[in-house]
């Protein structure tokens, strides 16, 4: 008689608990609804408020989703502070660190962005966003041959996409390697017939 006392106590806490969790669960689901409806609405503010009601520090998607609500909002040091708690708690995220990168970006804090699109494509190699963002900050700073690198692993995973194609158009151009930017500037057009951007390449190799 004692043992099924003690077997039904175990059942009946059993169920407790998992109704309490189901309660929190149900908590923190209607808060990211509202703050989803809060952000449709441009109220990051009050969007920001509605998952805080229901933070919890452990809690990667609760982070993750103040990292963007907070950049968002403009608030970028408390952005940054998110996604990195995010980071500690999943570390092998692509998508925090992808998060991350956009309010240190927006600081200017460039070392923190390579070294998380770097980190991106430890973890994930044919990562082509990672691949093709690196391409464009060692485009912008004049380091070609770095450039080249990042937009060559895009074009050969993706070997029609525009984006990469010119790219690595522009960048062959800069490294004076003609023979192979006007191939991609050609291969540029046959994605984009009229594209301004490869036939400015083009006539510039006349």
């Amino acid at each position: 008689m004692e043992i099924l006392k003690k077997v039904i106590t175990g059942i009946f806490l059993g169920m407790f608990t998992l109704s309490a969790h189901a309660q929190d669960y149900n908590r923190i689901i209607e808060a990211f609804q509202q703050s989803y409806l809060k952000e449709a609405s441009g109220d990051y503010s009050k969007a920001v408020t509605e998952i805080k009601n229901v933070y919890d520090k452990d809690s990667y998607e609760i982070n993750i989703r103040l990292g963007w609500l907070t950049y968002s909002a403009g608030l970028f040091t408390e952005s940054i502070a998110y996604y990195n708690k995010a980071i500690s708690l999943m570390p092998y995220s692509v998508e925090a660190r992808f998060g991350l990168a956009l309010p240190s970006s927006a600081m200017g804090n460039w070392s923190v962005v390579i070294a998380q699109y770097e980190k991106i494509l430890e973890i994930n190699p044919n990562n082509s966003v990672a691949n093709h963002r690196l391409g464009l900050i060692y485009y912008g700073r004049d380091n070609f041959e770095k450039a080249e690198k990042y937009f060559e692993k895009v074009v050969n995973l993706y070997p029609f996409d525009y984006d990469g194609l010119i790219m690595l158009a522009w960048t062959k151009l800069k490294l004076n390697k003609l023979r192979e930017s006007k191939i991609l500037f050609y291969k540029s057009l046959m994605h984009t017939p009229g594209g301004s951007s490869a036939l400015e390449g083009l006539e510039l190799l006349k």
